[in-house]
């Protein structure tokens, strides 16, 4: 399926769906696009571990205290 075709099935459940349906969806949404920040996040995180931009804890607590 296409991606405008998926688009236009889902507009159809959202402008049809009730209450309960468009709060799932809502939930799912939201559910998904977090996660997709968080592997992001991740992402971001194993490439300073990989280029070696990581701290120690001492220096961790160094940029606490300032």
């Amino acid at each position: 399926m296409s991606r405008s075709d998926l688009r236009r099935k889902l507009h159809s459940y959202i402008e049809g769906g009730d209450k309960q349906l468009l709060n799932t969806l809502n939930e799912t949404a939201e559910t998904y696009m977090q996660q997709k920040e968080l592997d992001q996040m991740i992402a971001e995180g194993e490439e300073d571990i990989k280029a070696g931009r990581t701290y120690n804890l001492e220096e961790v607590k160094k940029m606490f205290e300032n």
